[in-house]
């Protein structure tokens, strides 16, 4: 499977377990000039910026694996636009990752990691 087409199977099926926990999905594929925030949600009134991450196979690591710390970093700075943008900055936050590993069984394995990490990375 392509790149980006593991990318978009994953963020739908993210969505999917999301929304099945009660999220309500506030923005796809938010672009802000340092990138890109996957999903945006809201969760009993706190705002939540998910990363998601799947992996077809676990021979460079596991999803959950590949949200480094510089990534978090990065999450966080997108974070931080999207507030300043939406004028929401008086809003609880926290940061959530979906990690979606394909490899060895018959059906995807997807973990929600609430609260992840934190905005310092």
């Amino acid at each position: 499977m392509r790149r980006q087409e593991l990318g978009n199977l994953g963020e739908n099926l993210a969505v999917e377990e999301l929304t099945r926990r009660g999220y309500a999905i506030l923005e796809r594929r938010y672009r802000t000039r340092y990138g890109e925030i996957d999903i945006v949600a809201e969760d009993q009134g706190t705002i939540v910026f998910v990363e998601v991450k799947a992996r077809e196979d676990v021979r460079c690591g596991t999803a959950a694996e590949a949200v480094t710390r510089d990534k978090q970093r990065k999450v966080a700075s997108r974070a931080v636009e999207y507030l300043a943008r939406k004028h929401v900055t008086e809003r609880p936050c926290r940061f959530d990752v979906v990690a979606i590993d394909f490899a060895g069984t018959p059906k995807q394995t997807i973990i929600v990691y609430a609260h992840a990490f934190d905005a310092s990375g």
